[in-house]
């Protein structure tokens, strides 16, 4: 036996095997109890070859995905990591594992507010909770941005290496959550005051599976994707991906380290890049003096395209409100407590049909007196291209008399 067990290439037949009982309806539990006596801990590398020949056999891959789960049910704790790479601090891989922490952090705080919930009566007032749960839901949504930086960067380097099956399966699983949240969302929007009774109804039957489909798929993309992509993706290949993350964003997660290969060329002609203008109608910059003019302005900027996401900020030295890369990608509806949501709506409605171009607020923050502006961006056309949120600090300003004529750097 331990011959078999041995060799890679039974392993894999084995492992197939048992695959494919699952897919002739055998008894999960069997099979689980079959592969823990005849192979114990299975490699990561066995899980996607067998699949990847598995498709290339015939089975539909469209027959995978319905059964992915119950494969990841089998082999959950048996899937053996020794041997498997680790990424720096930067690297896309310890980006995702960052994000996928705090993901971690959000399911685990739902679970706890679904288990209060429902040690509640139907005469006890759950909206308190119920706010709470959207919240963290609301904060769940944030998965998009991950998923879609594995579809659009790093699913297409799998490919090329002849990887197609795992990032297929992938993807369907990934579409499978969005409308899992998706229903959840309509949920929250059609739900108004409910009972306890009522909202455990919600929570076995549109909330718990989408945030189980979030946790599982984190188990996947840590026990199987991501040490099966550091064996497979060069340096080079990474460092694309690492370059062009920011344009999609982060989820939940700010990375602040910054990460290059120890050789790599693709580095210096990011470099040099710096050097080259950026042509305006009224004058060029590069890119390191535009950042720098951008934060140097005494105001914060935040952008919002036309499709209501978040795609630019300010980073001053004084900023009035938190902002973190984590929030690049993100619909801005989602960025705001549901409490003033429909105030944000109500702006960019009015903003893209056209009725107004400007929102003027002022608030006093912890004793300093705050302009919060909103308009409309526009192009040549008079075609709505998105919204600009201006906020500045008046307070001194507010307080100035008189005139200055003559140079002083003391006010």
């Amino acid at each position: 036996m331990s011959e078999l067990i041995n060799n890679a290439r039974k392993r894999k037949d084995l492992l197939k095997h048992m695959i494919l009982q699952l897919h002739k309806g055998e008894a999960p539990d069997a099979v689980r109890k079959q592969l823990l006596r005849l192979m114990g801990e299975v490699p990561y590398a066995d899980v996607v070859e067998v699949e990847q020949e598995l498709i290339g056999e015939g089975l539909p891959e469209t027959e995978i995905l319905q059964l992915c789960d119950l494969h990841t049910a089998v082999l959950k704790g048996n899937i053996d990591q020794s041997g498997a790479k680790s990424a720096p601090a930067g690297h896309p891989v310890h980006t995702f594992l960052q994000e996928n922490k705090a993901l971690g952090w959000e399911i685990s705080t739902l679970t706890k507010l679904y288990d209060e919930i429902k040690s509640r009566s139907d005469n006890d007032d759950i909206s308190p909770l119920m706010l709470e749960i959207r919240k963290h839901f609301n904060a769940l949504t944030d998965v998009e941005k991950h998923y879609r930086r594995k579809e659009n960067l790093l699913f297409p380097y799998l490919e090329k290496h002849g990887v197609t099956g795992p990032p297929t399966v992938m993807w369907g699983k990934h579409d499978e959550t969005r409308d899992l949240i998706k229903a959840a969302l309509e949920t929250f929007e059609q739900s108004g005051r409910i009972t306890a009774g009522e909202a455990i109804i919600v929570i076995d039957l549109v909330l718990n599976p989408a945030s189980t489909a979030i946790e599982d798929m984190i188990y996947k993309e840590e026990q199987i994707l991501f040490p099966m992509c550091l064996d497979t993706l060069s340096d080079q290949e990474w460092y694309n991906i690492y370059n062009q993350s920011l344009e999609i964003g982060f989820c939940l997660y700010d990375p602040t380290d910054i990460w290059k290969p120890a050789v790599d060329s693709a580095a210096m002609s990011a470099a040099s890049s710096e050097n080259s203008r950026i042509q305006l109608p009224s004058g060029s910059m590069t890119p390191q003096e535009l950042t720098a003019v951008l934060n140097t302005i005494p105001f914060d900027l935040t952008f919002v395209d036309k499709d209501d996401t978040v795609r630019y900020f300010t980073q001053g030295k004084e900023r009035i409100f938190d902002r973190n890369r984590a929030i690049l990608g993100r619909k801005v509806q989602l960025c705001h407590p549901p409490s003033s949501v429909h105030i944000v709506q109500n702006i960019i409605d009015d903003f893209r049909s056209g009725i107004q171009d400007r929102a003027a607020f002022h608030i006093n923050l912890h004793g300093r007196f705050i302009s919060i502006e909103y308009f409309a961006l526009r192009g040549s056309a008079g075609e709505y291209l998105g919204t600009l949120e201006v906020s500045q600090d008046l307070t001194e300003k507010r307080k100035l008399e008189g005139e200055k004529r003559l140079l002083s750097y003391v006010d």
